[in-house]
This record gives C-alpha cells, sequence and structure tokens, in this order.
C-alpha cells in the first residue's frame, strides 16, 4: 500500500488507511473502525483545524 493512500489525523492522531470497499480507521487501542464512526465519536466535537475527517457527508452511514 503506498505511503500516498494513508492519512494520519494531526489532531487526535488516529490513523485512515484507504481502502477497496470503505477506509479503515485505526485508533491508538481498540478495534478497527470507519470515518463514520470516527466522526460520530470524535470529529464532530473537534474545532481544531487540521482534523481531516470534518465533512460528515463522506463519512458515511454509522
Amino acid at each position: 500500500m503506498s505511503q500516498d493512500r494513508n492519512q494520519t489525523c494531526s489532531v487526535c492522531g488516529v490513523k485512515i488507511l484507504k481502502m477497496i470497499g470503505g477506509d479503515r480507521v485505526i485508533f491508538a487501542t481498540g478495534a478497527h473502525s470507519t470515518r463514520a464512526i470516527l466522526w460520530a465519536r470524535v470529529c464532530q466535537y473537534t474545532q481544531k483545524s487540521g482534523c481531516i475527517n470534518q465533512n460528515q457527508n463522506t463519512t458515511g452511514q454509522i
């Protein structure tokens, strides 16, 4: 997997891996997740610039 397909959020530190069928979010601890779950648990409350998951329309359904 190439490096340009991976992202790390400078705000919360999660890694997002671009994958066929949907992105995989890797938290520091716990199970892997989706952008929708990340948005529901963290990003919707974050008001800091630099968050890479702020657009709820592109995160998908929970």
